[in-house]
């Protein structure tokens, strides 16, 4: 341990944009970091993802009509979220505990759990971007399409409740040609539209790379191909140990492995489960360039501005997380995407991919101490662990540092 107290060395299991972060912001409290991965860094969900940092869609998933609107789509392969009919216990579990949390009582406690991270979510980018992190992150405002009016009435509930619990957020309603003008690539049948200011967007895998190479630079070593098997206490400290028999010993251990924080978290006190809820993307050529990113919340499918071509990522599967991609899924989100997008070449797609977002029942993520010794978790961020994984880097790190638990992390404790 250092001279007052805090762990001089730590070991982050996890690449991905929430380890990587925790590891930049552990250094610049002088904490010497390995960071492992069982993969490589950028492997999982902080490759695919749509790249929004997003704080004014940073909604919590368990929302009263997620519950209605699943129990409609239940049944249906195609509908944006699906739960496939397998016998699995564990499953069952999850989703009788994700509805009894899809109330607005237990809604709103998580919206306002999620609110200084929400404050402090982009300002965190900014220390990155001006502290060697080189990947931009970019100012645009997001525009939420719907065919009628009607559509769009939920998501203004939603940000008028959000904006009641403290956060502003900033939005403007547009209508028919006034729409078009905004999002050229938005197709006639899109007749209504919310933007949100105030936004911004990145290359998910660059920016999770260029992080990697940040951290790096600072002396930090970053293996790959490093599946833990097992972390335990020993005379030096805690080990961390592979399945091919190598392992690293520091004063300290981050778990920040997303859908499958629950396979070494359970038998450190986490009791919260974690699924992976998964997510689809792939990356089309577009006839115009893209302003700036569209979101369709009916189809629930999120477009980004992506290396001079269009993203498109949707779909919450509640399946394995290490379960193949399911082309039936890949198609279903075209079909509901593409009428209300034009100039978009469909059948040139490229990057095809699904990866595993970790979703907890109660739309609260788990970060910081749990009940074993100088070992610590940060993950269960559903679809905003790119939106709040600084932010969550710096926080836990300070938890780490300092061993004190910083009033925005009560509601996050790991071992509620």
């Amino acid at each position: 341990m250092g001279i007052d107290g805090g762990p001089r060395t730590a070991v982050v299991i996890g690449a991905g944009v929430v380890g990587l972060s925790t590891a930049w912001f552990l250094q610049e409290r002088g904490v010497e970091v390995t960071v492992v991965d069982r993969d490589d860094v950028a492997a999982g969900a902080s490759w695919g993802n749509a790249g929004w940092l997003s704080p004014g869609l940073a909604i919590p998933l368990n929302e009263p009509g997620v519950l209605r609107y699943g129990l409609r789509s239940l049944l249906d392969p195609s509908a944006p979220l699906h739960i496939p009919a397998t016998p699995d216990p564990a499953l069952l579990s999850f989703l009788t505990r994700f509805a009894a949390n899809c109330s607005w009582k237990s809604w709103g406690r998580a919206v306002r759990a999620n609110l200084p991270f929400n404050e402090e979510c982009l300002e965190a980018f900014d220390v990155l971007t001006a502290n060697g992190v080189e990947a931009p992150t970019v100012e645009a405002p997001i525009m939420a399409a719907f065919e009628t009016p009607r559509q769009a009435v939920a998501l203004l509930h939603e940000l008028r409740r959000i904006n009641e619990s403290g956060l502003e957020i900033k939005y403007s309603a547009f209508e028919g040609d006034d729409l078009g003008r905004q999002a050229p690539q938005l197709s006639s049948r899109a007749r209504a539209g919310i933007r949100l200011d105030g936004q911004r967007y990145v290359d998910p895998g660059e920016f999770t790379r260029s992080l990697a190479r940040s951290v790096a630079a600072r002396g930090a070593t970053i293996r790959s191909g490093f599946r833990v098997i097992d972390v335990y206490s020993h005379s030096g400290g805690i080990a961390v140990r592979s399945a091919d028999g190598d392992s690293v010993s520091a004063d300290a251990v981050v778990l920040a492995t997303g859908a499958w924080l629950n396979q070494l978290g359970a038998s450190w006190g986490v009791r919260v489960p974690v699924r992976a809820g998964r997510g689809y993307s792939f990356t089309v050529p577009t006839d115009e360039p893209v302003p700036g990113p569209i979101y369709l919340p009916a189809v629930r499918v999120a477009c980004t501005p992506y290396q001079g071509k269009l993203r498109v990522a949707g779909t919450m599967e509640f399946r394995d997380a290490d379960a193949p991609l399911y082309q039936r899924r890949v198609d279903a989100i075209i079909a509901s995407a593409r009428p209300l997008l034009s100039g978009v070449s469909w059948e040139e797609r490229t990057d095809t991919w699904v990866g595993p977002r970790p979703v907890t029942p109660d739309g609260r993520p788990l970060i910081g101490a749990t009940r074993a010794p100088g070992r610590y978790v940060a993950g269960g961020h559903g679809m905003w662990g790119f939106t709040h994984g600084p932010v969550t880097g710096r926080m836990l790190a300070e938890q780490i540092t300092t061993g004190k638990q910083p009033a925005a992390l009560r509601d996050f404790d790991p071992v509620r």
